[in-house]
């Protein structure tokens, strides 16, 4: 449903307020009055059964179906339980939104007839055809519409801010923090209990919105999760998104998810989803503010390293704890600075090193002699002044001097003014002057690391990453299929030992050499074939289970027998482990024995990487330190799938394994790659294989020969849905044209290079038609918008063929390094967030213009769309752009001119709308 009637609750033309109350402190009463204060320039009407002449001023009618209008917004205030017939008599009065502020009893009680409350709401819902929001919220609030329709108790500031919460009494206490701090909203949302409106359709529709500087967003529980970061990677690429999240524990969850298997704090999910989708999470509301604050004032640095200017050591010392435990770093000082601040003796304590302390008896110059030299230093990304008041530079005159001053300091400077009575004044100061201050070291520090958390975030939504061989074999798909339909049709719900062998095979994963084998004769030939000394392994079906951790210890004895130097040796190991089982786990049936070379030597490293399933996210990659003997939970992390190689490092450089890879690996960068490589593999075992629950290899063998997977276990259960949607391989297609064989695939974010070399094929002429001006030279982020998209609203189908690299270079472009593919041409579509309309672009290379692949792209294009519901494709064209207007008319777009732009709007119908709403869409731009 999307944005489906969502501007009628954000800019409504009309409203009505059912169950108006004359008394000041009812509900309704409350509503109303904010509404009124709020100077609401529409039409507002009560609804009270009383029969009340007017209320609060409002002219009032008995029912609903004495209104003399249609409103375009319902606000419900009467008791919860007689909502469900409100929603009814709303429905049937051809009311299109109802904002429910209603509150005060349980969705799970029985009615008189035997249905729960939210049971008959939800049914009530359906049957109107409107879109609700609420119960239990706070209302919506839009300050630049005059628009409070909430029970907030004061009034709410126009601003750039937008809150989206789900709990009515924090939306209320952000407010008033807000008022504190001077802070305005623009668009102001609780959802409370939304029975139909959810979070993300409320991100859809401010993703639309110009007046959303920055969106603070309140989570307890996610839904959709496709939607949800769908909608919020598309946000945090125009704006500053920051979150809170409650529920981080089991006892704060109203509505308990289940556990995730190998996972031990579900916490690190979500930290994982957030910072994918490019936001920067915190910890507490006081802290949200602190961030916005920082966030909207400072651009985040190029790196993490911070300088502290300080009046005393004590307090540099309490900001360094701080900064080393959240994961930033102290700058080590250039000698250029350290030797002028040893030249002028302004560092007291340890002169020339960081923190620069200038000692009690420094003065407001000091300080600016001090931050000159430090601001100047390329080994320093931002720099802290940390003040305590003394005789000698007392707060306010220190801060006049800064503000003065701050033009002449290069990087980005944070101030924490500490004590209360000076301060306040200091403080103030700099903020009106918009320099970021706080009340101590430790939260000056906590913004700088907001900073460089943002910075981080954003690389994740927005980096290139580097290429990685695409390997779309669907032979190896099928082989894998064909495991899974057959274990489930022998009613097991997982692999064995061998068949999951076969799984890591067939995407490249090298497993330890194993012989399976099913009785005393067949293990002792085995050992013939394998060098020892040996390892036995009983598989059977309780240890065929993924991340199954009923005591580590117990599970090697009782599955496992080591170091067997005899085959004699192998076959007694063999009948021990067959009564072991037979007593420990009689339920359990045997399916094999198989029988490894132990691994031992070659400094190793034991490694766990896998894939679990979440109740909310779907699929999520895991890595960490592995082995039997240890505490494999504590050092694990997590990442949601698809990842490419920079997304795999940064999954890795997360946990103290990848800590160790890069610390004491004999080749760190080939160690790096061959983890990252395997990581990367498993996300597309992910999206290939979604009966795939759960995966988990450990140990997974690491050393200077590469990488071995020891043991192994898969299981398995109904289809999934990742959170971020997978590369859509399936619509891969090969053809041949004019002789050359083409290949027409979606984009990969790794094909960033080869946007780079097909720009360098491109005329001037043929650069306006795409862009309407000249672009010479694409922008990192430009090619990060192009290269990385979000497959659930956009699509780009690229051209390419093979290309025999000759030296590393290719004659179309003097001096570019040349791929193993080039790029023909593309052609591209921008869903909006309903899929009701569609806009396209095409730009095909100068020497490839009338070969018929620009006809061949369209039509993949539009064959596309048709397939995803989408019901209008659009795009507009320059006046002088002749081929493409002859190509867009013979495939049956309606062309109109716009003579004053200069340009022609192209139009074509793919899909007859399926619901009034849908036919509504097509007459207006949002409604």
């Amino acid at each position: 449903m999307a944005t489906q009637f969502l501007r009628r609750f954000f800019a409504p033309r009309s409203l009505v307020v059912i169950g108006a109350s004359p008394k000041p402190e009812s509900m309704g009463g409350i509503v109303l009055q904010n509404l009124l204060q709020a100077g609401f320039a529409g039409p507002v009407w009560a609804i009270n059964p009383r029969g009340y002449q007017e209320v609060h001023g409002v002219t009032c009618f008995r029912r609903i179906a004495d209104l003399p209008e249609i409103p375009d917004l319902a606000i419900v205030c009467s008791p919860l339980s007689g909502v469900p017939a409100v929603l009814e008599r709303l429905g049937r009065r051809q009311v299109r939104a109802a904002l429910i502020v209603s509150g005060g009893a349980s969705l799970e009680d029985d009615s008189s007839d035997g249905k729960a409350l939210r049971a008959r709401l939800e049914r009530a819902t359906l049957r109107s055809g409107m879109r609700v929001l609420g119960p239990e919220c706070l209302g919506i609030a839009v300050p630049s519409m005059k628009l409070n329709a909430t029970y907030a108790s004061q009034p709410i500031g126009d601003g750039s801010v937008a809150y989206l919460g789900q709990s009515g009494m924090l939306g209320n206490a952000m407010i008033d923090w807000a008022a504190g701090r001077e802070v305005g909203f623009s668009h102001l949302v609780t959802l409370g209990d939304s029975l139909d409106v959810q979070l993300p359709d409320l991100i859809d529709y401010l993703n639309q919105s110009g007046r959303c500087r920055a969106l603070l967003l309140h989570l307890e529980a996610f839904g959709n999760a496709r939607h949800f970061m769908t909608a919020l990677r598309e946000s945090s690429r125009n704006r500053l998104v920051l979150a809170i999240k409650s529920g981080r524990t089991a006892e704060a969850t109203l509505r308990p998810v289940p556990p995730t298997a190998g996972v031990d704090r579900r916490d690190i999910i979500v930290d994982a989803a957030l910072a994918r989708a490019g936001v920067v999470r915190v910890g507490d509301s006081d802290e949200l503010f602190d961030a916005l604050e920082t966030l909207s004032r400072l651009k985040p640095p190029k790196g993490d390293r911070l300088a502290i200017v300080s009046n005393g050591v004590g307090p540099a010392l309490l900001a360094i704890d701080r900064l080393i435990d959240g994961g930033g770093r102290l700058a080590e000082l250039g000698e250029t600075a350290a030797d002028a601040l040893k030249e002028r003796r302004l560092d007291v304590s340890r002169p020339g090193r960081n923190p620069v302390d200038l000692g009690g008896r420094a003065t407001p110059e000091d300080y600016l002699s001090a931050l000159e030299i430090v601001t100047r230093d390329p080994n320093v990304d931002a720099v802290l002044v940390l003040h305590a008041p003394t005789r000698l530079a007392p707060s306010p005159a220190t801060a006049n001097m800064l503000i003065e001053a701050r033009q002449r300091f290069r990087h980005r400077l944070l101030v924490s003014w500490m004590g209360l009575k000076e301060a306040l004044e200091a403080r103030a100061a700099c903020n009106r002057a918009g320099i970021p201050s706080y009340v101590s070291p430790e939260k000056a520090v906590r913004a700088f690391l907001h900073l460089v958390r943002y910075r981080q975030v954003q690389h994740l939504l927005q980096e290139t990453p580097p290429s990685l061989p695409f390997d779309s074999s669907t032979g190896r798909r099928q082989r894998c299929h064909a495991l899974i339909d057959d274990a489930l049709n022998r009613q097991r719900d997982r692999l064995t030992h061998q068949e999951t062998g076969e799984v890591l095979a067939a995407y490249g994963i090298e497993c330890a050499p194993s012989e399976y084998v099913f009785d005393l004769e067949q293990a002792e030939r085995a050992t013939e074939r394998l060098q020892g000394p040996w390892a036995v392994k009983i598989v059977h079906r309780d240890n065929c289970e993924p991340f199954r951790y009923w005591g580590e210890s117990r599970r090697q004895a009782t599955s496992l027998v080591q170091d067997l130097e005899q085959p004699g040796s192998v076959v007694d190991a063999v009948v021990r482990l067959e009564a072991r089982i037979g007593e420990a786990l009689p339920d359990s049936p045997i399916y094999s024995y198989c029988l490894q070379t132990m691994q031992r030597g070659k400094g190793s490293l034991q490694l766990c990487a896998g894939i679990t399933r979440d109740a909310e996210f779907g699929p999520v990659i895991v890595f960490g330190m592995g082995g039997y003997k240890v505490d494999v939970m504590a050092d694990r992390q997590t990442a949601l799938p698809p990842l490419n190689m920079r997304l795999a490092e940064e999954l890795m450089d997360r946990t103290r394994a990848g800590r160790l890879i890069r610390e004491h690996s004999e080749d760190p960068d080939s160690a790096v790659g061959w983890v990252a490589r395997l990581l990367v593999k498993l996300s597309q075992m992910a999206s290939d294989l979604p009966r795939l629950k759960g995966l988990e290899i450990n140990p997974l063998l690491l050393n200077h020969e590469g990488m071995m997977a020891v043991d192994f276990a898969l299981d398995l259960g109904p289809a999934s849905t990742q959170a971020i949607m997978p590369y859509p391989e399936q619509l891969r297609e090969t053809v041949t044209l004019n002789g050359m064989e083409i290949e027409i695939r979606p984009i990969r974010g790794e094909d960033a290079p080869l946007i780079t070399h097909f720009h360098t094929f491109l005329s001037e002429q043929s650069i306006r038609y795409r862009y309407f001006h000249h672009k010479a030279v694409l922008s990192p982020r430009e090619l990060s918008q192009l290269s990385q998209i979000n497959y659930d609203r956009q699509m780009a189908f690229i051209a390419v063929r093979r290309v025999e690299q000759a030296g590393g270079q290719q004659s179309g472009a003097a001096g570019t390094a040349s791929p193993s593919e080039e790029m023909l041409g593309v052609v591209r579509v921008w869903n909006d967030s309903d899929n009701i309309r569609t806009e396209f672009s095409i730009i095909v290379r100068d020497d490839l213009h009338g070969s018929g692949l620009g006809r061949r792209l369209m039509r993949k294009m539009i064959d596309y769309s048709r397939q995803v519901g989408t019901l209008v494709m659009e795009g507009t064209i320059l006046s002088d752009n002749l081929p493409m207007r002859r190509l867009l008319a013979s495939l049956g777009f309606e062309l109109r001119t716009n003579v004053e732009e200069g340009a022609v709007e192209a139009t074509l119908k793919l899909n007859e709308p399926q619901s009034d709403w849908q036919r509504h869409r097509l007459d207006a731009a949002m409604d």
